[in-house]
């Protein structure tokens, strides 16, 4: 009788795992699905952001600079939290960590504010305050491509938002791509509002170096690419200097997105934009005493197909900066490719002293 117990007890006891361990499969099921579907919302909201910024510039004309990421002037959407969050119960001694807060996020050739739609959702659910920016010429900014002639030019809406940032005011930077030069710019001019400059797979150049120069080795050199490229752009008539180029969607593929998701790569196609050429082929006048003496960090992509590898350790060689960090498994977009990476390595420099 007693044994009887014990193997009706046993049964009982395998039953109910049994029971708990389909139940627990469930949850873990059903906490999946949910997630897929908030992140299959999100990227339909940001699909269908970027195609409205798409009809817009095709609709009206004039000029305008779009910001994206002021928690003031735009409706938070619950569905990040779950998606995209890390720890909300740490936050309140970890903001304690960070002097500035403000991150201001400088898109690469082609991009605009749009391509950071992830990492603005993350920093802000971690309380700090993300500013995206397009640059002129850029995102839903109708200047047309052969008007933004300099890096003066293609950077005055940075140039324009450090301006208005009030007395001993800061901000991190973050520029990606050939938005590096733009840092660099900023750097230069306006070392005292710059808190730290965060170069993401950039172009993060030396004195009196083009932007170009540091993508040669994908794309050949400056004056091969002028004289027979077929993305160029002539702007002013086929008799004229190109003014910009565009890669053919196959290219940018290739090139920018071989890691990226698929529907992250269909945002993109969407809403790239040409390239203005003047800002990528003008030489930086960078000094000691003012971008010399500034903070700059470097984040490089390990599976880059834009700005390989190579060329990237080669930059920090020749360009030392305080901090070196690497994503794994991140082509040139890890803003698409690796977002959380991405996210933990923009904290940690926030938080350094």
């Amino acid at each position: 009788m007693g044994n009887k117990l014990i193997c009706m007890a046993k049964r009982n006891s395998i039953r109910e795992n049994n029971v708990g361990s389909r139940s627990k499969r469930n949850g873990e099921k059903s906490s999946k699905r949910r997630s897929l579907m908030e992140e299959e919302l999100l990227h339909r909201q940001a699909l269908s952001m970027a195609i409205q910024q798409h009809q817009l510039s095709q609709r009206f004309e004039g000029s305008m600079s779009r910001r994206i990421g002021s928690t003031s002037s735009r409706r938070r959407n619950n569905n990040f939290s779950d998606s995209f969050s890390t720890s909300t119960k740490q936050l309140p001694e970890f903001l304690e960590n960070i002097k500035t807060k403000k991150i201001v996020l400088i898109h690469g050739e082609g991009f605009g504010a749009w391509c950071w739609y992830k990492t603005i959702a993350l920093l802000e659910e971690t309380g700090l305050n993300p500013v995206a920016l397009d640059l002129t010429g850029s995102g839903i900014d109708l200047t047309d491509t052969k008007d933004v002639k300099s890096l003066a030019d293609y950077s005055k809406p940075l140039v324009d938002y450090l301006e208005n940032l009030q007395g001993d005011e800061q901000a991190v930077l973050v520029g990606h791509s050939g938005g590096g030069a733009c840092i660099s710019y900023a750097l230069e001019h306006f070392p005292e509002k710059v808190s730290k400059a965060v170069f993401l797979c950039a172009t993060m150049v030396s004195n009196e170096q083009r932007p170009f120069d540091v993508f040669a080795e994908q794309l050949g050199s400056a004056e091969l690419f002028m004289q027979e490229s077929k993305f160029l752009i002539h702007g002013n008539g086929k008799d004229k200097p190109p003014t910009g180029f565009m890669f053919e969607k196959q290219q940018m593929h290739g090139l920018y997105f071989n890691q990226s998701p698929t529907k992250d790569v269909a945002l993109a196609m969407v809403s790239m934009r040409p390239i203005p050429l003047g800002p990528m082929m003008e030489k930086l006048s960078l000094t000691p005493e003012k971008y010399g003496t500034s903070r700059r960090f470097y984040i490089q992509t390990l599976e880059d197909h834009a700005l390989s590898p190579d060329v990237q350790e080669k930059l920090v060689r020749e360009n030392p900066p305080e901090g070196v960090f690497k994503i794994k498994g991140s082509d040139h977009c890890p803003f698409f490719a690796k977002p959380q990476s991405l996210h933990k390595i923009l904290l940690e420099i926030a938080q350094i002293p």
